[in-house]
């Protein structure tokens, strides 16, 4: 699934008071921590992320990692926080703008 420009702004602007669910520590992005972004997403619908240290190629690849083993898509990147959006099919929680 692919977010139009206007879904994307729209996540942006809902994601702006969010808080990070998730946390990397130094070890990065693993299995385990997928395991629990994806149920983060399953309750949530739209998550914040905060990365972990090191340079932007590095942080890209724990974004590529997380968006990949999720099935989840980036809304947002700013410096080392990433707001990722997957739509829970059973239950959607947001409704968005066509």
């Amino acid at each position: 699934m692919s977010l139009s420009p206007t879904q994307s702004r729209y996540l942006r602007s809902m994601a702006h008071d969010l808080k990070p669910v998730v946390l990397l520590g130094n070890k990065g992005a693993t299995e385990a921590v997928a395991k629990e972004l994806a149920q983060a997403l399953d309750i949530h619908e739209l998550v914040k992320v905060k990365l972990s240290g090191g340079d932007k190629d590095e942080r890209q690849a724990q974004i590529d990692f997380l968006t990949s083993q999720t099935g989840s898509e980036k809304v947002q990147e700013i410096g080392h926080i990433v707001v990722l959006f997957r739509r829970n099919e059973q239950d959607p929680k947001l409704a968005l703008p066509r």
